[in-house]
């Protein structure tokens, strides 16, 4: 019997990406005793990428499609793939063809043969990001595995081989912020990267400004390490101890020289100083608390308005686009399923 991969591909607004990349697969997916299973993953599409998906499942059997009821961020859209992919294997990818298809072929031999529950595509460069963007990349992946107990492969992504058990495994990580990143190495299991070249963005632009990756870097240190919390442990303590040490010196001075030398400069240094410091941790200790604000409301984690495969949905054309009559809504978790007609 064949063992089936699920290539899961989060899009946003990628309707003209769509089509080349389903050619690519097509031309550089191969494998003896392996079928594929493509699930895109529509995260709130504006323009016409829910028509090009419609069409593209019309036209292969083996595309499926999800339309979530609006958008909930590439690392939600992704697990949603995650938890309706069937395959034995699963697969996220991008659309733009960054992760090349062809490395795919890879992944599935080191699967099969060698028995890694995990491959990984690791970027031996990454040339067609501007310096700063290598730079602040590179930053990253070292302070994270320094501070992390859960270190994560340099220069790694979200393009990998997961097998079924990786991802049962996954589907049990109940967590609002997700960094998948880290989810994927807190996992364990076997695992080995693939090194490979990184071509550039072939069609349309990246969705991630410099805001975007900063939020991105600050969910997994924060996700992953405590060390930003107890590391102020340590420097509350060294500044109790030089404040104590100069309290000292002021009433040695005050005894000996029967005067103590006021100043204004000095007051205001130090109330500036301990006042920046404070606030500084209280800033750490905010985000800490602001995730598990998000984590005790227990909302589901994203909301499918539309499964390709449920029967009771039936798309019909209009000059507007597409109108999806006996829409689902389902979501993460006990929600219950509630029907609409339009």
């Amino acid at each position: 019997m064949n063992k089936l991969i699920t290539l899961v591909v989060a899009v946003k607004n990628e309707c003209e990406a769509i089509g080349p990349f389903l050619e690519a697969v097509e031309r550089e997916v191969s494998y003896p005793g392996v079928d594929l299973e493509i699930l895109f993953v529509d995260d709130g599409s504006t323009d016409a990428t829910l028509q090009e998906l419609h069409l593209a499942a019309e036209q292969d059997s083996r595309v499926r499609w999800l339309k979530l009821s609006r958008n909930f961020g590439k690392e939600a859209a992704m697990t949603a793939g995650l938890d309706h992919a069937r395959g034995d294997g699963v697969v996220p990818m991008d659309v733009d063809l960054q992760d090349p298809p062809a490395l795919i072929n890879d992944f599935i031999r080191l699967w099969l043969d060698e028995g890694y529950a995990m491959v990984y595509g690791v970027r031996v460069s990454r040339h067609e990001d501007t310096r700063r963007k290598r730079t602040s990349a590179n930053l990253f992946y070292r302070l994270f595995n320094r501070i992390s107990p859960t270190p994560i492969p340099d220069n790694a992504g979200d393009f990998r081989l997961l097998d079924r058990k990786v991802v049962e495994a996954l589907k049990r990580l109940p967590e609002r912020n997700r960094f998948m990143k880290g989810l994927f190495a807190w996992s364990g299991y076997s695992s080995v990267g693939v090194p490979y070249e990184r071509p550039a963005r072939q069609v349309g632009e990246s969705k991630f400004n410099l805001w975007k990756l900063w939020n991105f870097a600050l969910d997994g240190v924060v996700g992953f390490s405590t060390l930003p919390l107890r590391v102020w442990s340590y420097i509350g303590g060294g500044i109790a101890l030089l404040s104590f040490l100069y309290i000292l010196v002021i009433v040695f001075k005050a005894l000996v020289f029967g005067r103590d030398t006021p100043g204004y400069a000095s007051v205001m240094s130090a109330v500036l100083f301990f006042g920046g410091m404070q606030l500084l941790s209280i800033g750490v200790l905010g985000e800490y608390v602001a995730r598990l604000f998000v984590e005790v409301k227990q909302r589901p984690l994203y909301l499918v308005e539309v499964d390709s495969l449920d029967s009771r949905v039936l798309p019909v054309q209009s000059h507007d686009g597409f109108e999806e009559e006996g829409k689902r809504i389902k979501g993460v978790g006990s929600l219950g399923d509630s029907e609409s007609e339009q």
